[in-house]
C-alpha cells in the first residue's frame, strides 16, 4: 500500500505559520528585555528636590504630574489640610509607607522625596511632597524617570494617597 503524498501547498502553510510564530516570540522577548534595560539604565533625576521654594516642573510628557503645574494637562490637585503642618505631613508618610513598592529616600519638615518600583520591570517613578505651610496645602509632583507613557500611574497613586488622607482627616474629624 502506498501512503498519499503530501500536499506542498499544506507544508508551506505549515512552514509559514513555524516562521511568523518564531518571529512573534523572538520580537516579544527581545522587546521583554529592552524593557529590562531601560529600568535598569535609569538613574535619580537631577532636578529633584526643591529648587527656588518649589518643585520642577514636568518634562511634557504624560508621565508626570504635578499640583503645581496649573494650567496644564499634567496638573493634580494638591493636600489641603487642617491640621498642623507637622502631623498632616506625617500622616501623608504613614499613608505612602504602606504602599507596594515605595522607599523613602528624603524625609525633611517641608520636603519628602519617594521612589516607588514597579514589580515585573523595576520602573521607577519619582514622588516628591512639598509642604506650604502659608496655604495648608501639600504640593505633589509625580514623574516616570523612563519611557513617556505611564498608564496613567503617577495619576492614580497621587489621587490615592490624598483619597487616603481625606478618608483619615474625616475619620479624625468625626471622632473630635
Amino acid at each position: 500500500m502506498t501512503e498519499p503524498a503530501t500536499s506542498p501547498v499544506r507544508n508551506s502553510s505549515w512552514t509559514a505559520v513555524r516562521v511568523l510564530l518564531t518571529l512573534t516570540l523572538t520580537g516579544s522577548l527581545i522587546s521583554v528585555v529592552g524593557l529590562a534595560f531601560l529600568s535598569i539604565g535609569s538613574t535619580r533625576p537631577t532636578t529633584l528636590g526643591i529648587r527656588s521654594g518649589t518643585l520642577a516642573v514636568c518634562p511634557g510628557s504624560p508621565n508626570c504630574v504635578s499640583s503645581l503645574a496649573a494650567g496644564s494637562p499634567y496638573v493634580v490637585s494638591p493636600i489641603f489640610f487642617d491640621d498642623a503642618p507637622e502631623v498632616a505631613m506625617q500622616n501623608v508618610l504613614d499613608i505612602i509607607s504602606r504602599m507596594d513598592g515605595v522607599r523613602i529616600i528624603a524625609n525633611h519638615d517641608n520636603y519628602i522625596h519617594c521612589e516607588f518600583s514597579t514589580r515585573l520591570f523595576r520602573f521607577v517613578d519619582d514622588l516628591e511632597l512639598l509642604l506650604d505651610r502659608d496655604n495648608a496645602v501639600i504640593h505633589f509632583r509625580s514623574a516616570s524617570r523612563v519611557g513617556h507613557y505611564d498608564f496613567n500611574a503617577n495619576r492614580e497613586r497621587i489621587d490615592k494617597i490624598r483619597h487616603e488622607f481625606e478618608v483619615a482627616a474625616e475619620k479624625t474629624t468625626s471622632t473630635d
